[in-house]
């Protein structure tokens, strides 16, 4: 008797240990979504991301709600065109309507720093590096398929 509870608990714990969640959820590249972009102020540079490094308001780098850390977006403006890449490093942002947050940089690359605000498309590259250099744009030639 004693057998079959534990081997009714181990299991029980090995269903439930499969079901929980990691918080980010795996996107194909390719996968795309419309909303709309915000940036990060100066008062976050400095400081930690949620993935744990030093927020960097120079780097191609953006924070997204469900996106793996590491992958690496494509931001097109839908008015305009201009686009960025940039690598989520951060969770965010945490106000309705909002799909993306970027860093100055990358916003200031697709001409969004008066604004404050802009409609954006995203799409899902795949997953990069995991540094940005704030010296270049995050590109897209070691984007893979997942």
């Amino acid at each position: 008797m004693r057998f079959l509870l534990a081997v009714l608990v181990l299991g029980l714990g090995g269903v439930l240990l499969g079901c929980t969640s990691t918080g980010s959820i795996a996107y194909e590249s390719g996968a795309t979504a419309t909303g709309v972009a915000s940036y990060y102020g100066d008062k976050f540079d400095g400081r930690t991301t949620a993935n744990g490094e030093t927020f960097d308001n120079n780097a191609y780098t953006a924070a997204h709600r469900t996106l793996p850390f590491g992958t690496r977006v494509r931001v097109t403006r839908t008015d305009t065109g201009a686009q960025v890449t940039v690598r989520i490093n951060d969770r965010g942002p945490f106000v309705d309507g909002r799909i993306i947050d970027l860093s100055q940089r990358a916003a200031r690359d697709i001409n969004m720093i008066a604004d404050g605000l802009a409609e954006v498309r995203i799409e899902v590259l795949g997953e990069g590096n995991t540094s940005s250099s704030p010296s270049t744009p995050a590109d897209d030639s070691d984007a893979t398929s997942w």
